[in-house]
């Protein structure tokens, strides 16, 4: 069951003080109150508020004095002030000052309710754009690839998607888990909220914690004001935990609490805030392994591990080398030569799809407006294929020399005229073979 929001009601006058409460809590919230400002901050210190209503007018600590005081710790906090008729200059100036909105007195309650809902979407949306402002929330469009393994993928994705089960991740680095995250998050219901990705290996153990959970002003030494975590930010959407088995063990109790419980507490606050998100975690080592080796709580892991993808490695997709590369040069307008596809096709991969994707951005700056070619690739790329392609004649039991040494002969023929841009007289001299051998081995092996 969602919280509900605890709105606070400051005001000298006690029957108005109660006629707000009773308003309040008819309208769906959480009422709190306050007879004057420091009263007022008294309570914002020691509880979670989401929104304040202050009367302009009251003895010791005025509206406009509370209001500058509330936006020095905390900028987020919708403020509605109250104020007479005649008072609009001083109602603008609280608008400068930070004021969601006013409204005059007497007012009519649906007014009011109305003032609320607007201020508290309005935060939410400020929320969302200032995260948004420093992330990417690119839409998934889809998996590029058309192998079984892709398939069956993209299948899972669809079937866990629409739940709200917690998934876990599973792959070599570059294989691309935060994206099937993503794709997992435009498949639920949740795809209208915030996808907030946190890295758990990129982030410092001691500020990991603030991070995810938030922090009050004073929580620690440099808590100069309230900052909302990445858990509440991901309220009503998803949040994605990456490289989860290097989040430091004792955080690791603090995470599971809050899966288990659905509440999370701001450090430096002991008040439960209620949380509406789904969890997807991720690691690119083998999770059973983790929790032998320390690194990943058991409890945590059976907790995490309700719904299970493993993503396959570059090399174990090898006929999605073609759709990748085709799709990662579209984006850049450029092109590449079918000999260097066949190069890219028998490379290992240790990088995954993050490999091919930067190698090919390097080749592709290396080849101007012109077609990429085997010059463009890195040496290496081209060298591995080479053996690679050996390799797997062996592999079906083919040990003979000649033939051996005719596959090789193919690709250094092949690498050498595209390196020359088709000149076949360089290429000869590359090859270190006269240009009348060149055509004869080309004839031969039937390359024209």
């Amino acid at each position: 069951m969602a919280q509900l929001k605890r709105i606070l009601a400051v005001d000298d006058e006690p029957n108005m003080r109660r006629l707000l409460e009773i308003s309040l809590r008819q309208a769906g919230y959480q009422p709190l109150s306050a007879a004057n400002g420091r009263d007022a901050l008294e309570i914002l210190k020691n509880d979670q508020v989401d929104l304040v209503i202050g009367d302009l007018h009251m003895p010791g600590m005025s509206g406009l004095e509370l209001l500058k005081h509330i936006r020095a710790d905390n900028e987020a906090l919708p403020f509605i002030m109250v104020t007479a008729q005649g008072e609009i200059k001083t109602a603008i100036e609280a608008m400068k000052l930070g004021a969601a909105d006013y409204i005059l007195r007497p007012f009519d309650l649906e007014v009011l309710e109305v003032a609320i809902a607007k201020a508290l979407d309005i935060q939410r949306l400020q929320q969302e754009n200032s995260y948004l402002k420093t992330t990417v929330q690119p839409q998934v469009s889809g998996l590029i690839g058309e192998s079984a393994v892709i398939q069956n993928l993209k299948k899972m994705i669809a079937q866990v998607g629409p739940e709200k089960a917690t998934v876990l991740i599973t792959g070599e680095t570059g294989t691309g888990k935060e994206l099937v995250a993503k794709a997992i998050h435009m498949a639920s219901p949740r795809k209208e909220g915030l996808f907030v990705a946190v890295n758990c290996a990129a982030i410092p153990a001691e500020m990991l914690e603030s991070e995810l959970f938030g922090y009050e002003k004073g929580a620690f030494t440099g808590a100069i004001k309230t900052r909302i975590g990445k858990f509440e930010l991901a309220d009503k959407g998803t949040l994605f935990l990456d490289e989860i088995t290097e989040m430091p063990i004792n955080l690791q109790a603090k995470l599971l609490r809050v899966l288990q419980e659905s509440v999370v507490e701001k450090l430096g606050s002991n008040q439960a805030i209620a949380l509406d998100n789904r969890i997807v975690a991720a690691t690119n080592c083998d999770p059973m392994q983790a929790v032998k080796e320390g690194k990943l709580r058991e409890d945590l892991y059976y907790r995490l591990n309700v719904f299970q993808l493993n993503l396959p490695a570059l090399k174990q997709r090898a006929g999605d080398i073609r759709l990748l590369s085709h799709f990662f040069l579209a984006k850049r307008g450029g092109q590449i030569s079918e000999a260097a596809i066949r190069h890219l096709e028998h490379y290992d991969w240790p990088g995954n799809v993050r490999e091919l994707e930067n190698i090919l951005e390097r080749a592709s700056i290396l080849a101007g407006s012109g077609e990429i070619s085997l010059q463009h690739l890195p040496s290496d790329v081209v060298g591995a294929s080479n053996t690679v392609a050996i390799t797997a004649t062996t592999r079906e039991n083919n040990f003979s020399i000649p033939a051996q040494t005719q596959q090789l002969e193919k690709h250094l023929i092949v690498a050498a005229i595209e390196h020359c841009n088709g000149n076949k007289a360089q290429a000869a001299k590359r090859l270190e073979i006269s240009e009348r051998s060149l055509w004869y081995k080309l004839d031969q092996y039937q390359l024209k």
